[in-house]
Formats: C-alpha cells, structure tokens, sequence
C-alpha cells in the first residue's frame, strides 16, 4: 500500500510543507513556514476544512444562483481550496488566482493538481500590481486571503487598495476578504472604515468571542454596492461547529466608531497574531 508522505521545499517566500491528513485519503494540509495555510481534500472540492474559508463558502454560495457560473478573482492562492470550491459549486466559472510565491504555485499543482477544464488561471504576481493593472468591472467576486508570514501586508490595506478593488469589480459584484485580528481592533476597525469609503453595504462574520475581544481571530469582510442576502450565511454559521454571527447595519456603525479610513502613507500590515503563527487559508 502507498502511504503518502511529508513534502517539504523552500518556496520563494518561506518553507512550504505539505502533510498528509491520515483520516482522509487524499487531503493535505498546506503550511508555509509553520504557519497553516490551507486544507484541500483532492476527493471532496466542497469540503472546507477552515471555518474561515466555509464562511467564505457561504457567502459565495449567496451571491448568486446556485449553480451560476462566476468570475472570481483571488487574491492569495494557498493550495486553491476556494478556487476548487467555486470549479465544483459553480461549474463554467473563470477564475484567476493572483499568488506572489511562484514556488509555493508549483508546489500546490505538482502534488495537489487541479481538475481538467477547471477554469483556474494561476498568476504568480504581486496582489495589488495585478490588481491595478486588470481589466475594470471584470468580476463578479473578489476574494483577498493574502498573508505575507501571518500577516497582511500593508499595501493591501488601503484606501488607494479598496478602490483599486471597486473598480475591478461589476457593478453588481462583491468583494470578500479574510481578515484578522483582536481587541482594541484598531486594524479591524480601520479596514471597516476604509471599505465603508468605497462601498455602500458591508457586513462582517466573526465568532461572538472574536467580536467581543476575547481571542484573536478571523473576521470576513463583505462588500459590495448591492445588498446581498445573507441570511443563509448567517443560518449557516450559526450552525457551524464554530459558531459565528453576522454583524452589519447599525451595530456595524457602532463597532466602527470613529475609525478613519486608512490612506496608502499611513497603511499598516494586519497586527502579528499571539505566538506568531496562526491559521490563514
């Protein structure tokens, strides 16, 4: 019998390992540096092992007919958990993965390869270079799960950013972005407010215990001119094996506050979590 191994290579921005999940035949679980990157069963494309990527999930299953097909764009690539997702949930759909680590791409495709016709257009590219330069109102969807180590870095942050964002965007499409971080939330806060600048509905799907700063966690934003329906998310995620909740309107504002809109001098990368590792995508 063939036991899948262990694969460890140096990758252009840190040491990727890719390790076998023994209760699963064909899933790997992606670390780049220690830090955990992302979960892909080769057998099961809709199975979203990260509760972050499932909120991710609900969402993309929301924003559009089952089973329409999408143009998404990624910022981030991981082992194209998402990106595998979209290819089985919504069959036709054009997809471009936007990852600075070349290395880390060969990787993922030479032992976690993607499906025949997928789709999947890999680009080894810095996100917001490749971001300024693609073609306006060319997405339905653009979803940013970009870490450099464990943290985001800062010229993803920005207003300058969330336009750049908006323009790429169709009128009717939305941007989705894994966020994280812990009280006081000034980086949280910030982003808010700087997507609030760009775009008219927003919403937020944390934990209660990450909202209510008691841990550092994952937040995913949601934004986008039109309102979209997130009632099954919030059903959803509130049925997770990792509950969460679906923050928008008001009690949005409020947790907002005063918090500015971030521009491209004062930008930031998202704070360094406890302990310096912690699971992103």
């Amino acid at each position: 019998m063939n036991e899948a191994i262990p694969v460890v290579r140096v990758t252009d921005h840190g040491t990727a390992k890719l390790m076998p999940d023994v209760d699963r035949a064909r899933a790997w679980l992606l670390t780049v540096d220690g830090a955990p990157q992302s979960y892909v069963d080769l057998d099961a494309p809709t199975h979203l092992e990260f509760e972050y990527a499932r909120r991710l999930g609900f969402v993309l299953d929301a924003v559009a007919a089952a089973g329409a097909p999408l143009d998404v764009l990624h910022l981030g690539g991981g082992a194209l958990a998402l990106p595998r997702y979209v290819a089985a949930t919504r069959p036709g759909s054009r997809q471009d993965v936007v990852d600075a680590d070349r290395g880390l791409l060969d990787l993922v495709t030479e032992h976690l390869p993607l499906p025949d016709r997928a789709g999947i257009a890999l680009h080894a590219a810095d996100a917001r270079g490749w971001l300024e330069s693609a073609a306006g109102d060319s997405a339905d969807v653009l979803i940013a799960d970009v870490f450099g180590g464990s943290r985001i870095p800062a010229h993803l942050t920005s207003l300058g950013y969330a336009r750049q964002a908006q323009r790429v965007l169709r009128d009717d499409g939305v941007y989705l972005a894994n966020l994280a971080d812990s009280a006081p939330f000034d980086f949280l806060r910030s982003q808010l407010a700087t997507f609030a600048a760009v775009f008219e509905e927003l919403a937020v799907i944390a934990e209660p215990g990450v909202l209510r700063g008691r841990r550092f966690g994952n937040a995913v934003l949601v934004a986008s001119h039109r309102p979209v329906d997130l009632s099954g998310p919030a059903r959803r995620t509130a049925a997770d094996a990792f509950p969460a909740r679906v923050e928008h309107g008001a009690a949005l504002r409020r947790f907002i506050g005063g918090a500015a809109p971030v521009a491209d001098a004062d930008a930031v990368p998202s704070p360094e979590p406890p302990g310096g590792a912690f699971g992103i995508g």
